[in-house]
């Protein structure tokens, strides 16, 4: 299943990462966002939020939002947010399908984890 460019869309989907895409702002001011990845099928690329590192992506897909952090196995996540690519070592994902609301307080603080993550490897290097 391939991502579709989050700006193409206008549905539910497109509203959920807009969405997303403030509460992370508001967890992180200094977060950074590019688009990487871009290709043919997808040639908006991938948001990807970085600060001191890769925080997460977010990609749409026909029946879900994907966000992936990059480091989310190392993340404490009381709230039990991630629901995807728990078998991994090193990603843990968000699946959000229509719908489906996501906990707004846990996920900031998901988010300021990853950061915290990130700025403490920075700091051992």
């Amino acid at each position: 299943m391939e991502g579709e460019g989050p700006s193409q869309l206008e549905d539910w989907r497109g509203a959920t990462l807009s969405r997303i895409r403030k509460l992370i702002k508001q967890a992180d001011p200094g977060v950074v966002e590019e688009r990487k990845w871009r290709k043919p099928t997808n040639p908006e690329g991938v948001p990807v939020w970085s600060h001191d590192g890769m925080i997460c992506t977010g990609e749409t897909y026909k029946d879900h939002v994907k966000i992936t952090f990059a480091r989310g196995a190392s993340v404490k996540d009381p709230s039990h947010l991630f629901n995807s690519s728990l078998e991994g070592n090193a990603r843990r994902a968000i699946d959000i399908h229509d719908g489906e609301k996501i906990d707004e307080k846990a996920f900031k603080a998901l988010i300021r984890a990853a950061v915290a993550l990130n700025g403490a490897s920075v700091r051992r290097k």
